[in-house]
């Protein structure tokens, strides 16, 4: 075994240690728990910690690592391995900073995915076992089934509760395509996996996964190829978004394939031929692996769901009300297994609704949140709110104020000037409906629209707030001051005008 691969097998066993320790014994259960959570991602670790806290006797049961696919399969090694691609794509643009590109520049791809693990082994500490337990929660592992309307089995032990919840996620949806399983697939689950890096990548599917790691895998020197069925990619996004993308795409050497379907599979002398259809044109590609990313499916099945009275769909998952419970009213459901918006910061906003209407006789609403979400390509996509076409639809009258971002100091100075800030508002007024950004921190940049929505802060509101200089955020200010000078009426001017005439 190389040095390297010893490195990556004691961060692997140092993190098997916290998720799920080998020699865990699972406790005495309890005579009734106020709280049973079935599953131990974002969503069932937030409401396991939160409920104890405030003083619950909790019981948290895990069938694989706790962490869940954040953690292990999905934003923390996924944004890891992000950032170091990015670092390659600067180093290759150095000129158009005023420095010199590095000579030879060699991607040493085991090092980048030694630190994918480096990082998600000490993140892994916060979730571990012992810290669980230590924080008054009981940690079973095991395959968790409801027995009754009020109680679940796992590891032969029954678990009797006065409320529960299902938090068991979502997994990779997989695509039916001859010759698939056969030939081999990579998915979040397994592509963190890798310590050698695919010459030639197929990336199946156009939406934010697919768009991300394409983009990752491509910067770090894999030939790589997108196959979307739809005639767009980021098909939610707004147009002029998606397309600032398609040619961000385009300068990165990523080749984009859209309303094309991969139809078979099939390995010859270690390579993958995929035939591909798109209207009648027939060719095939020879790559050396294949990343699957066209969503994901909700992880409902083996928990017995029908003896405790809950109903749920393949597709849609456990099915709850805006209070987030299902049809049994002593169990709820929160988080990838039950929502629609498959976010990790959305899984655990509603883990907190659940604590409190389950625990504290609550009424807050699903509805009621305000949820944001990012595309982490780069440059990133964020949105919050309402599209145009939904308010469209809604017969809601809108007005957009946008700013390029090539309009903005700070953008143009760290040559990150491609996008625009987008905020929607209700015609005639500045109530904020929705907002769309187009930048390199738009994740970033998001929140304080987010937090103007929640606090009913108008676009008005947010041009009075002080934004530090030069900053990108001070886009969002400048669609503030576009929305004011609409206010500047021809009566209001000619008030002005008479007044400084005096």
């Amino acid at each position: 075994m190389s040095q390297v691969d010893s490195i990556m097998t004691d961060y692997e066993s140092e993190r098997l240690a916290n998720l799920h320790p080998p020699r865990w014994q699972n406790p005495q259960p309890a005579d009734c728990y106020q709280l049973v959570i079935i599953g131990a991602g974002s969503a069932g670790l937030v409401a396991a910690e939160t409920a104890a806290a405030l003083g619950a006797k909790v019981a948290l049961i895990e069938r694989q690592l706790l962490g869940g696919v954040c953690l292990n399969s999905g934003g923390v090694p996924s944004k890891t391995i992000i950032r170091t691609s990015r670092l390659y794509a600067q180093m290759h643009e150095a000129t158009h900073f005023g420095a010199q590109i590095p000579e030879n520049i060699d991607v040493d791809f085991a090092a980048v995915m030694q630190r994918v693990r480096r990082i998600r082994t000490h993140l892994s500490s916060n979730d571990s076992a012992e810290r669980l337990r230590d924080s008054g929660v009981d940690v079973f592992f095991g395959d968790a089934s409801f027995s009754g309307t009020n109680s679940v089995t796992v590891g032969g032990e029954i678990l009797r509760f006065k409320k529960a919840l299902i938090a068991t996620g979502a997994r990779p949806q997989v695509p039916t395509i001859a010759g698939l399983c056969e030939a081999g697939y990579l998915t979040n689950e397994t592509v963190f996996d890798l310590t050698e890096l695919p010459r030639r990548l197929l990336v199946i599917g156009g939406g934010p996964l697919g768009c991300e790691l394409a983009q990752a895998f491509c910067r770090l020197g894999a030939r790589t190829t997108i196959v979307q069925k739809m005639p767009l990619f980021l098909d939610n996004e707004e147009r002029d978004a998606a397309q600032i993308l398609s040619d961000a795409f385009a300068r990165d050497g990523i080749e984009v394939r859209l309303n094309t379907t991969a139809v078979a599979v099939r390995s010859e002398n270690g390579e993958k031929h995929v035939d591909l259809v798109s209207d009648d044109y027939k060719n095939t590609v020879v790559v050396d692996a294949i990343l699957t990313g066209i969503g994901r499916a909700p992880n409902v099945a083996g928990l017995n769901l029908e003896a405790a009275g809950i109903e749920y769909d393949t597709k849609r998952g456990v099915l709850v009300d805006d209070f987030l419970c299902t049809g049994n009213p002593d169990v709820y459901a929160a988080g990838d297994v039950c929502l629609e918006h498959k976010y990790t910061h959305t899984a655990t906003a509603s883990a907190r609704i659940v604590v409190q209407n389950a625990l504290f006789n609550g009424r807050e609403r699903l509805s009621a949140l305000v949820i944001p979400w990012c595309t982490y390509t780069d440059p990133e996509i964020a949105h919050v709110g309402l599209y145009v076409r939904e308010a469209n639809r809604l017969d809601i009258p809108v007005k957009t104020f946008t700013v390029p971002m090539h309009e903005v100091d700070r953008a143009v100075t760290d040559g990150e000037d491609g996008g625009f800030v987008k905020v929607h508002v209700r015609e005639g007024s500045d109530k904020i409906l929705g907002a769309t950004i187009v930048a390199h921190h738009a994740g970033d940049m998001i929140n304080e629209v987010t937090l103007a929505m929640v606090a009913g802060m108008g676009l008005r509101t947010l041009g009075k707030v002080i934004h530090a200089y030069p900053t990108q955020g001070e886009a969002i200010r400048k669609a503030a001051d576009a929305y004011n000078r609409t206010r500047m009426t021809s009566r209001i001017q000619s008030r002005l005008r008479r007044w400084l005439a005096r």
